[in-house]
């Protein structure tokens, strides 16, 4: 199910993903900017580790597009999405 599934996204793996992917997005990322970089994000990672990303970024697109349009961390919006512990 998907919040099992969400749960096994370590929170590592998600703000590894999230710095590559704002890095990406540039300083001022429009929702465009942003999708484009978490496509690309994705595949700069291992195989393994490209999938689980671009499981995370398809199921929580909305809520990582609206943190870095906001200015949040990466860890804040793996935070937000309950991958992380507070």
């Amino acid at each position: 199910d998907g919040v099992a599934q969400g749960r096994r996204i370590k929170c590592s793996l998600c703000t590894k993903a999230l710095k590559k992917i704002q890095a990406l997005a540039s300083d001022n990322p429009d929702k465009a900017a942003v999708a484009a970089a978490m496509q690309k994000g994705c595949r700069v990672l291992r195989r393994a580790t490209g999938r689980l990303c671009q499981r995370l970024v398809k199921k929580y697109q909305d809520q990582i597009t609206n943190g870095l349009q906001n200015g949040d961390t990466p860890r804040d919006i793996c935070t937000a999405m309950g991958i992380c512990q507070s």
